[in-house]
């Protein structure tokens, strides 16, 4: 079937409903159309990252560094879905955090050590005996690799 574009006005007018189905069946969600391959999650991976952010800060009404904390305290890829919220890559990530805290955070770190644990363990949780503070990110082990 053509689409409206291709036709004339006419024809798109005696046959409106069936053009429409045409176009909104063509639609797909670019946002279900996750990148593949290393270094990217499954999307249920994510979802459920998110799910358990969304969770933890009651529909991101309570996002305090408590609550995003305890988000990452029950699904490290929590992290990866917060920072792909605010639209930071890892180098970014690191940058502001260092800037805005006492902490430093290397790129490398913000890559290998925090990132890659998160994208390689999503459902890992830290060791009990770590503290739960919003700048306890150290917790996690440098991982050789997934």
């Amino acid at each position: 079937m053509p689409f409206p574009f291709e036709v004339s006005f006419e024809e798109v007018e005696a046959y409106l409903d069936m053009f429409v189905d045409a176009v909104f069946g063509a639609l797909r969600s670019e946002f279900l159309t996750m990148p593949k391959g290393d270094g990217f999650v499954e999307y249920p991976v994510f979802e459920h990252g998110y799910e358990t952010l969304k969770r933890t800060t009651s529909g991101f009404r309570n996002l305090r560094p408590e609550t995003a904390m305890e988000a990452v305290y029950q699904a490290p890829i929590a992290l990866i879905v917060l920072r792909t919220m605010l639209g930071f890559t890892p180098p970014e990530w690191a940058e502001v955090t260092t800037r805005q805290s006492d902490v430093t955070v290397t790129q490398n770190a913000a890559r290998i050590s925090i990132g890659r644990f998160a994208y390689c363990h999503p459902d890992s949780s830290r060791p009990p005996a770590a503290p739960r503070t919003a700048d306890s990110a150290r917790w996690w082990p440098r991982p050789a690799s997934c």
